[in-house]
């Protein structure tokens, strides 16, 4: 497929707030009232425009700093067509500044928008470029902000399970919170904790039995450092407790690493981090090859969401979820277009990734970075 040179690529910042009437929303400590989210638009010769996004949350300014001042000037004039081709240049460069963090979530939303535009180009959506699966409903879990005291926690839980949600992930690591969630979801919801990297192994075997007691889907994230693979494999011998992980992961080969350690039940790479379609695809044959269930990391609500989800859709098989992040938003980056029902969300059909975002949300969200 022959494409045509990139022209423009431009950071797009936005900052939605929060509806104020759940109060207490933070992650790890840090109080939020707004979600910082950066949209990038890549602009071909031919007038064709995809959007990605790059993971930012407080690393907004220092992805879009990466984005126009490393990874856009290596774009500029390239075929769109030809993606990997792209990736693998730009990674090439760039390596020595390492290999994950603000570069790569740049990288990563360049890539995206790069699969939107070879979509709108060939008329399909992403997941039938990637094999098929469009137009299906897909599960979502409903990922919370952290509330920490345990009735903060209740209230969430009991907004999201009437929403329709009948899976809840956790951003929690201290009992109490855990365990009224539990209660108040009651046992037919699905529960995963998210534990931050909060535990030494040591201290993740001592909690073992009381979040065996809350029957998890999946725990999330156990150990310090993240990249404790080892460990991990050990936490989940010896206590078989389900673990999960994978979005703190920049490289394919540390995801092999990972997959090879016996680590994980669930890997877990995010697109907006990872490099983008490209290096995901590439994450769902290794897991496919090792028999391990891949649950792609979303926490984000623009582009970044609609790759994980047209990509699962295409990849994921039949127990694939999405994570949909439940930060309860004056407004949404797709408008109405975008939304969950009963638990589910609709695989967009039309092309690229199916969506494009609502301008009317751009122009009143966007701020300086």
């Amino acid at each position: 497929m022959s494409g045509s040179p990139i022209t423009a690529i431009e950071a797009i910042p936005l900052r939605i707030p929060l509806k104020p009437d759940l109060p207490g929303a933070a992650l790890w400590g840090e109080r939020v009232t707004a979600a910082d989210s950066l949209l990038v638009k890549v602009t071909t010769d031919d007038g064709i425009v995809g959007w990605g996004e790059a993971f930012g949350l407080y690393g907004t300014a220092l992805a879009a700093h990466a984005l126009d001042e490393l990874v856009t000037p290596l774009c500029l004039a390239r075929d769109a067509a030809d993606i990997t081709a792209l990736s693998d240049h730009v990674q090439r460069k760039l390596h020595v500044f390492g290999r994950g963090g603000a570069i790569t979530y740049a990288l990563s939303a360049v890539d995206i928008a790069l699969w939107d535009i070879a979509g709108k180009r060939a008329g399909l959506p992403v997941s039938t470029l990637l094999g098929g699966g469009d137009g299906r409903a897909m599960p979502c879990y409903a990922s919370l902000a952290c509330y920490t005291e345990p009735d903060r926690v209740r209230a969430a839980v009991r907004r999201v399970v009437d929403d329709g949600f009948t899976a809840i992930k956790l951003h929690e690591s201290e009992l109490p919170a855990i365990a009224a969630a539990r209660d108040e979801a009651g046992p037919a919801i699905a529960l995963i904790v998210d534990a931050g990297c909060a535990w030494t192994l040591d201290q993740a075997r001592a909690v073992a039995p009381d979040l065996h007691a809350v029957n998890m889907l999946f725990l999330e994230e156990p150990l310090w450092p993240p990249e404790n693979f080892d460990g991990l494999a050990e936490l989940r011998r010896s206590t078989a407790l389900p673990i999960a992980s994978g979005e703190n992961i920049g490289t394919t080969m540390e995801f092999e690493r990972l997959l090879d350690a016996g680590a994980v039940d669930f890997v877990q790479p995010s697109p907006a981090k990872v490099g983008g379609i490209t290096e995901l695809r590439k994450v769902f044959a290794l897991a496919e090859a090792r028999d391990v269930a891949v649950m792609t990391h979303s926490f984000y609500d623009g582009p970044g969401l609609l790759a994980a989800i047209q990509t699962a859709a295409a990849l994921g098989g039949a127990g694939a979820m999405i994570e949909w992040r439940w930060f309860d938003l004056e407004a949404s980056i797709y408008g109405d277009a975008l939304t969950m029902t009963e638990g589910r969300v609709t695989v967009p059909d039309g092309s690229g990734l199916g969506l494009d975002p609502d301008p009317d949300v751009i122009s009143a969200y966007r701020f300086g970075v």
